[in-house]
């Protein structure tokens, strides 16, 4: 019998045979190669079962202990509670309130085209896009996607009743805007977006993620650092089903700080209702201070329609609208100022002694300079007028006059003396600075010499000057206040959600004119004839005294006749300047009209609601 055993053990216990005997030497041989490989195979396969434990205990460990952690264990956000936006009276303008929101947790979508399909037919949703979300969140690795916002009640049934079909999905109650007065201020309150991928890149946002929304405009915008609170979160026990077994952790978000402004909501409301149907904008603000009162642009667009979503092609129609309702045009619109320039011209004019009060010009309706003929707005002239006359009836000869002896130079210093070529510094969306003209900066721009025809246009607010109805108000109110140039203050302070103040903003003083006591008050009485007896009858209140200044600026457009032609013809931009009680000043405003007309005719009654609703003096002084 032959034996696998190198040795046979016979019955006797002391004779013992070596095997092999019935073995030939080719057969051991093999036996013992194969008995070699059979030990390499056995000693690999236990290699490799030590190498995948080693990885598995040391290498993997960590990751696979978070992996069996995040089956066991969920961890879902709480998005944080935005900050309230309050008047100067502490009435809410913005506020929040829930959203029910639906979200996926992607690790745990085994199939998203399913998942989709399923979602599209019990919720009436779009399976395409459904699937692009889910697909892209996938892509940028998410640990969550939001597919819909604002479900409703029956929406939410469907959810909860079907949950156990939609692996993954939950529904996460989410802070939304509120606006509590619709439509109004959109230019100052400004509207939420989501935040893109290119900022999410930028390294300007650290605590944002995918989903998230931010201020894109306006206070919302501006001061994004104080109205975003803190995220938190909840940590909850789930089964191998996903279904709630307890709550490990909780971390409740932390609301973001509420904002008082300085905007006075009935001023708000008169402003805009004065703007309806209208293209321009009101700027009121308080003379000792720099407080903004009311800030208006029209056309205007609706906060809300940000906070529900605009689709591409409603984003599309806005952005391309003709009107620009997006452009806060009371700090991004720069204008030509007209004859409210005029205020620039008289201060600069007695400053620089190139005038005194008494000094007289003759207008005969046109002045020749060089081989042009500059004309009065009245043709048949005003006959020979001093500064409080000329200003009164905006004689434009006269004006000239103090073009020429005052030279571009020094009218763009006084210029700047008044604010003017710079931002103001309102911490709002990106203001515009408008433009102040001089001879070096022609020359730059059109590389051609500045000549005294350019100094004429510019005199009467024509020409290459620009500025914003915000720079003008600042303008207007310095002459009221003194020769401040106040720094316009939007926000008064900022508390937190139990109301404790954070920061507490006073005024700032941003420069000062540099004007005599005495040249100023020559120019308040001019001002004061303007209402009274000039151009500016029609923003004259009943019970107090009004300082004002009208202005019409000319400006080109291009249009076409049915022939195919082009023609040009002038349209007209309506401005008045104005502040009151004359005698102490208490606010200052600006009205301006896009192609209104005549200033006085079409700015001066709107000024005069404003100053008559800020001053209490009623209904009376409203336009029927």
């Amino acid at each position: 019998m032959k034996s696998f055993f190198p040795f046979v053990f016979r019955e006797s216990p002391q004779e013992v045979e070596p095997l092999g005997g019935g073995l030939s030497p080719e057969e051991l041989e093999r036996f013992r190669t194969r008995l070699a490989q059979v030990s390499v195979i056995i000693l690999l396969l236990f290699g490799i079962i030590f190498l995948r434990l080693w990885l598995l205990q040391l290498v993997e460990g960590e990751q696979l202990r978070q992996r069996s952690e995040s089956n066991r264990i969920r961890t879902y956000e709480l998005p944080p509670w935005r900050g309230m936006i309050l008047d100067r009276q502490g009435e809410i303008l913005v506020d929040n309130r829930p959203s029910f929101d639906l979200l996926v947790l992607m690790e745990d979508v085994p199939d998203p085209v399913l998942l989709a399909r399923r979602l599209a037919s019990l919720l009436h949703l779009d399976n395409k896009a459904l699937v692009t979300q889910l697909e892209t969140a996938r892509e940028a690795k998410l640990h969550t996607a939001r597919l819909k916002t604002n479900l409703t009640w029956e929406e939410m049934a469907l959810v909860e009743t079907y949950k156990a079909e939609l692996p993954g999905v939950f529904i996460q109650i989410a802070p939304k805007r509120e606006y509590r007065h619709k439509g109004l201020a959109p230019h100052v309150l400004g509207y939420l977006g989501e935040i893109s991928e290119a900022q999410l890149k930028s390294g300007r946002f650290p605590n944002y993620k995918v989903g998230d929304y931010l201020g894109r405009a306006g206070i919302e915008a501006a001061w994004e650092d104080y109205l975003r609170g803190e995220r938190g979160f909840r940590r909850l026990e789930v089964d191998a089903y996903g279904r709630e077994l307890g709550q490990l952790e909780l971390k409740l978000p932390t609301s973001g700080a509420n904002l008082h402004l300085t905007l006075d909501l009935s001023l708000q409301r008169e402003a805009e209702a004065c703007l309806e149907g209208k293209m321009g904008a009101i700027v009121a603000l308080e003379t000792q201070t720099g407080k903004i009162l009311a800030l208006a642009s029209s056309p205007a667009y609706s906060p809300e329609a940000f906070e529900r979503g605009l689709t591409t092609q409603e984003w599309q129609a806005l952005v391309n609208r003709k009107d620009h309702p997006l452009e806060n045009r009371a700090l991004r619109g720069q204008y030509p100022p007209g004859s409210t320039f005029k205020i620039v011209m008289a201060v600069a004019a007695l400053e620089e002694k190139i005038i005194t009060p008494r000094t007289a010009f003759v207008c005969t309706g046109a002045l020749e300079v060089g081989d042009h003929v500059f004309h009065c707005w009245k043709s048949s002239g005003h006959g020979s007028v001093n500064l409080r006359q000329a200003m009164a009836a905006s004689c434009d000869v006269y004006f000239y006059q103090l073009g020429r002896r005052l030279g571009i130079e020094r009218i763009a210093k006084w210029s700047r003396q008044f604010g003017l070529g710079e931002p103001t510094g309102l911490k709002l969306d990106r203001e515009m600075p408008g433009l102040v003209a001089s001879a070096a900066w022609k020359l730059a721009r059109f590389r051609t010499p500045w000549r005294e025809g350019d100094t004429c246009s510019v005199a009467i607010g024509q020409g290459y000057n620009l500025v914003t109805p915000l720079q003008m108000t600042q303008v207007v109110a310095a002459v009221a206040n003194g020769g401040i140039i106040y720094e316009p203050q939007l926000v008064e302070k900022v508390a937190s959600p139990t109301g404790e103040v954070l920061h507490q903003f006073r005024p700032v003083i941003k420069g000062r004119l540099g004007a005599h006591p005495s040249t100023l008050a020559t120019i308040r009485e001019a001002l004061e004839a303007v209402v009274s007896q000039g151009t500016g009858r029609r923003a004259a209140l009943p019970h107090l005294q009004v300082a004002g200044k009208t202005g019409t600026a000319q400006v080109t457009a291009i249009d076409r006749e049915k022939t195919g032609k082009k023609k040009a013809r002038l349209d007209h931009h309506a401005w008045f300047v104005a502040y009151a009680p004359a005698e102490e000043p208490q606010v200052a405003v600006s009205v301006l009209v896009e192609h209104g007309g005549q200033g006085g005719e079409v700015a001066a009654p709107l000024a005069r609601r404003i100053l008559a609703a800020y001053l209490h003096e009623g209904r009376m002084a409203k336009e029927r």
